[in-house]
């Protein structure tokens, strides 16, 4: 495994991420608990969830399979770099008029201490906010965190789902309280998603921000079986997507052939090139799935391929302004 340092903090995360998203939904606990147990086996150190995971009338569900999962022992907690996020409607109802998507510092407070429950642990290394929320001051949004950090609560505050001026912002204001900031923004990213090229990746990097990406293949788009999906799979639910996307995915699919690779590792180790990038988001639904996903960290796309690639997938055509000024 491969490690990088999670933006301008000190901290070493794997290059790939696991994803927990489908525990709980997709994933049944025991295979949950396989597939934690083999990403430490393999040196992924890095987990990521959310406090709304487990879908509607159960949330909070993923986060506490991790949590029973940490209980077993074994130094499970103490291996794990672990991130969480905060923003979403619980469903609780002693949240009142609160409860709708938010990051007041009421909200922040309530739903961390819900999360720390449920994961079973006193920390959590990365806290995120899962959407920006305009509403609320950074002078209310940095407080809130710094008391955080200061109770040892949390570690680091990341970000996901920003656009770049509200990265700029944030790393701002942080500035002006003496403040490290965020170190992370989580975003949507992959050869089919190259928007972020734009705005979002050349903030990042400028302000010291390492970029996790989620959904790096697409929904299951660029996995390799949106062509040919098993019945019932979720590429078969996207049957208008994939004929939008068809003659791309062909010849997406022509090329990692010819080079020996499935389309799933050749979509993720792209992610991984950019500068930016600390690691995308790997969301296994079975232990074979992570396996083979393994891989990625090492393999290296060369020149030729990643003009190949954008010749299948073209990207805004650089940073902003020079992608469509004079």
């Amino acid at each position: 495994m491969e490690y990088a340092y999670l933006g301008k903090s000190g901290l070493k995360v794997s290059r790939l991420c696991l994803g927990t998203m489908n525990f709980g939904v997709d994933t049944d606990e025991k295979e949950a608990y396989r597939i934690m147990d083999a990403a430490l086996d393999a040196g992924v150190n890095f987990f990521d969830t959310a406090n709304v995971y487990g879908g509607p009338g159960a949330r909070g569900k993923t986060e506490e399979i991790i949590g029973r999962w940490f209980a077993q022992g074994g130094g499970r907690r103490e291996k794990v770099v672990l991130a969480t996020k905060v923003y979403g409607d619980m469903e609780d109802p002693n949240d009142g008029p609160n409860a709708p998507r938010g990051l007041s510092a009421y909200k922040i407070r309530r739903h961390l201490e819900a999360s720390l429950r449920r994961l079973q642990t006193d920390h959590i290394e990365l806290y995120q906010m899962h959407h920006v929320d305009r509403n609320v001051s950074w002078d209310e949004l940095w407080n809130a965190f710094q008391t955080h950090i200061a109770q040892g609560k949390i570690s680091y505050v990341g970000a996901s789902n920003f656009a770049g001026r509200d990265l700029v912002k944030a790393q701002y204001e942080a500035k002006a309280r003496h403040f490290l900031g965020l170190v992370s923004e989580q975003h949507k990213y992959s050869l089919l998603c190259r928007l972020p090229e734009l705005e979002v990746l050349p903030a990042a990097e400028e302000h010291g921000i390492g970029v996790i990406a989620w959904s790096p293949l697409d929904g299951g788009l660029l996995g390799g079986n949106a062509l040919n999906p098993a019945q019932g799979s979720r590429s078969a639910r996207s049957v208008e997507r994939v004929e939008r996307h068809r003659g791309q995915l062909e010849a997406f699919g022509k090329l990692c052939r010819e080079l020996g690779e499935s389309e799933a590792n050749v979509a993720l180790a792209w992610t991984l090139v950019h500068p930016a990038m600390t690691a995308p988001i790997i969301g296994p639904r079975t232990l074979e799935q992570f396996q083979n996903t393994l891989r990625v960290v090492e393999l290296k796309l060369d020149e030729d391929v990643l003009k190949r690639l954008d010749e299948i997938f073209p990207g805004p055509g650089g940073e902003a302004p020079k992608a469509y000024a004079w």
